[in-house]
């Protein structure tokens, strides 16, 4: 049975590969303070600087020999320019001179892979397998349908959805947390054909990423009315459980 363990205060996982050790992180959305200038006319201090030390704290702390990417490596959408493409070379390379690199590709990304293809292990947006089944980690970015084939993985891991919870004191006051959604889900509703494929096995369990960027948002998955992001939610998860990057476990998502 494949394991895809969150590292404890952390947006990001490990999985065991068989013969690979991966770091697994979601929506990194590198350049997010130059998209914010451009889109919204909001300034805000750059922090690409503590993101890639801390991204690259975890690959030491949890001695990966991979880091996959689930997708939104890139915060603008289209090819990569100016001081975000600066930004994105800088924590390629500092990354690459670590361990190989693998990107899910997201809506995000499209301009990324393309720019550095040759720096980047590049998997396509419906996702794919990583590791020899049984025992394989499916992974996917979550904007589009996902590839029939993941079915057949042990644990899917996905992102897209940036999740948060909206906790609330006695006294009426409130934070929103970013977490993690985890349990099985029903094959019939990941799927844009509703097969289930010829699977024996227990359905896989799903695990939703927060995002790795603080500052890029999510959907309030425990506030009546909002709406996911992912085609497949909340369809798939007739029952998850949510977490805190700390490890609180809340139970179910919808009654936290």
């Amino acid at each position: 049975m494949a394991r895809v363990e969150p590292v404890v205060g952390e947006p990001a996982a490990v999985a065991d590969l068989g013969g690979e050790r991966a770091l697994l992180v979601a929506d990194v959305h590198a350049g997010i303070e130059v998209g914010l200038r451009y889109e919204r006319g909001v300034e805000l201090d750059s922090r690409a600087d503590a993101r890639r030390e801390r991204l690259c704290g975890l690959i030491a702390e949890t001695d990966a020999d991979r880091l996959v990417v689930l997708g939104d490596l890139a915060h603008r959408i289209g090819a990569p320019d100016g001081d975000e493409r600066e930004e994105l070379e800088t924590l390629v390379r500092a990354v690459t001179d670590r361990v190989p690199m693998t990107l899910v590709e997201g809506n995000h990304d499209a301009g990324v892979a393309a720019a550095f293809a040759d720096d980047l292990d590049v998997i396509d947006p419906e996702g794919g397998l990583l590791g020899d089944s049984p025992g394989a980690v499916g992974v996917c970015h979550g904007h589009t349908w996902p590839a029939p084939d993941l079915l057949d993985a042990d644990v899917v891991c996905t992102g897209h959805e940036h999740p948060q919870v909206r906790l609330e004191d006695a006294v009426g006051g409130s934070r929103v947390e970013r977490a993690w959604l985890r349990g099985e889900f029903d094959p019939a509703a990941f799927t844009e054909s509703g097969d289930e494929g010829d699977r024996a096995a227990d359905s896989p369990e799903l695990v939703v990423f927060p995002a790795f960027n603080e500052r890029s948002g999510g959907t309030w998955v425990n506030v009546e009315g909002q709406s996911f992001l992912a085609p497949y939610l909340p369809a798939a998860l007739p029952a998850a459980d949510a977490y805190l990057l700390d490890g609180t476990r809340l139970g179910d998502y919808r009654r936290v």
